[in-house]
């Protein structure tokens, strides 16, 4: 069970949020035991705009920093996608140990 740990800039991530981003990144030790630690960054850009939620994850990997960065409409919508990319690069990762 590796470290998450959630920043939200420029506004305070409710508990519902913080916990969604937390099982979402938990399930990913499901595909690779091993992972060091996690950071998840949320921002808002452009208020005005609809698309203006961005998720940030970085995942330390022993010897290996992998990274995703999404935008959606939700926190949750663009966690979905940084998890199931950050799948593929876990399992990209695995092939080649």
């Amino acid at each position: 069970m590796s470290t998450v740990n959630v920043e939200a800039v420029h506004f305070t991530a409710d508990q519902q949020l913080v916990d969604f981003i937390n099982v979402k990144v938990d399930k990913l030790n499901k595909f690779f035991d091993n992972i060091v630690n996690t950071d998840v960054i949320l921002k808002v850009e452009k208020k005005e705009s609809f698309e203006n939620k961005i998720v940030e994850i970085k995942m330390n990997v022993p010897g290996k920093e992998l990274f995703a960065k999404k935008t959606g409409d939700s926190f949750e919508s663009a966690t979905d996608e940084c998890v199931e990319a950050l799948r593929r690069q876990v399992k990209k990762y695995k092939e080649r140990k």
